[in-house]
C-alpha cells in the first residue's frame, strides 16, 4: 500500500465518516452539506493520524516499526506537512458546510476539533485518562457534527446520545490499547493511566465504561430512537462487548488487551449497523 494512504488508517477514517452517514440515514436525508460533512470529519480523522505518527515517532519505532514514519517510507517532515494538509482540507470543508446552511456551529465544531486533534497528538496522548478522555470525545463530537450540520432539533437530540454511546465505548478501547502498548510507553516516558497506577484499575475503568453502554443499548428502542430490528442487531454487539469486557478482566498481557480492543472495534462497527437497521 502507499504509505501516503497507509498512514492516513483510511479504515479508521472512514469509520468517521460512517457517523455522518448513520446521521443521514436516520433522518433519511442525503445533501451537499451531508457530502461535506463526510469529508470533513474523513480528513480530520485522518490529519489527526498522521500528525499522531509525527509525535509517536520514537514510541512507534518500538510499537508500530513498520509504520510509514517509523519504516522511513515517509520522512519527519514530510508527516507533518502531510498533517497539516489535511487539517486545512477538513477546515476548508467545514467553512463551506456553515456558509451554504449559514449555520456557523459546524464550522466551530471543526475549528475546535483541530485544536483538539493537534492537542492530543502534541501532549494530551501522554497525560493520564485525558488522552483516552479526548479521543472518546473527538469520536463522540462526529455524531454531533452530523446532528448540527443537519440542523434538526430531533437529530441533534439523537447524534448527542449517539454521540455519548460512542465517547463511552471509545474511551473504554482507548484505556484497554493503554494497557497493550505499556511496554513502548514506558520507554518514552510517557505517563498513561496504566503506568502510572498499573494495569488492574485502568482494566476495571474500562469494564465499567463497557457495562455502562451495554445497560444504554436498549434505551436507544424504548425512548423510540430506533425500532424493533434494531435490538437484534445490537445483541450481537453487546455479546462482543461483554465478552472483550471478560477478556480483560480474566489477563491483562499485550495480546489479550489485543484482541479485547479489537473486539470493542468490531463491536462498535456492529452497533452502527445496529442503529442503520433500526432506522428502517
Amino acid at each position: 500500500m502507499n504509505p501516503y494512504i497507509e498512514i492516513l488508517r483510511p479504515g479508521n477514517a472512514m469509520m468517521g465518516a460512517i457517523a455522518i452517514i448513520l446521521i443521514a440515514i436516520i433522518d433519511k436525508t442525503i445533501s451537499i452539506p451531508i457530502i461535506l460533512a463526510m469529508l470533513t470529519v474523513f480528513f480530520e480523522t485522518a490529519a489527526g493520524n498522521v500528525i499522531n505518527d509525527y509525535f509517536d515517532y520514537n514510541i512507534d519505532l518500538i510499537n508500530k516499526p513498520e509504520r510509514p514514519i517509523p519504516s522511513g517510507r515517509i520522512s519527519l517532515q514530510a508527516g507533518r506537512n502531510y498533517g497539516y494538509l489535511l487539517f486545512l482540507l477538513g477546515t476548508v470543508c467545514g467553512f463551506l458546510i456553515s456558509y451554504i446552511t449559514h449555520n456557523w456551529i459546524p464550522f466551530a465544531i471543526v475549528l475546535i476539533s483541530d485544536v483538539i486533534l493537534y492537542l492530543y497528538a502534541y501532549k494530551l496522548k501522554a497525560t493520564p485518562l485525558i488522552g483516552n478522555l479526548a479521543v472518546g470525545f473527538m469520536t463522540g463530537f462526529g455524531f454531533v457534527f452530523g446532528g448540527f450540520t443537519i440542523n434538526n432539533p430531533t437529530i441533534i437530540s439523537t447524534s448527542i446520545y449517539l454521540g455519548f454511546f460512542a465517547f463511552v465505548m471509545t474511551t473504554a478501547r482507548e484505556i484497554i490499547k493503554d494497557i497493550e502498548d505499556i511496554e513502548g510507553d514506558k520507554s518514552e516516558g510517557a505517563r498513561t493511566l496504566p503506568i502510572l497506577i498499573g494495569d488492574k484499575i485502568p482494566a476495571l475503568i474500562a469494564v465499567a465504561l463497557i457495562i455502562i453502554d451495554c445497560a444504554l443499548c436498549p434505551l436507544l428502542y424504548y425512548n423510540h430512537i430506533f425500532g424493533i430490528f434494531y435490538l437484534f442487531v445490537i445483541a450481537i454487539a453487546v455479546i462482543l462487548f461483554i465478552y472483550s469486557a471478560i477478556l480483560i478482566l480474566k489477563s491483562r498481557d499485550p495480546d489479550t488487551a489485543h484482541k479485547s480492543s479489537k473486539l470493542l472495534k468490531i463491536g462498535m462497527l456492529i452497533a452502527f449497523v445496529a442503529f442503520v437497521f433500526g432506522s428502517i
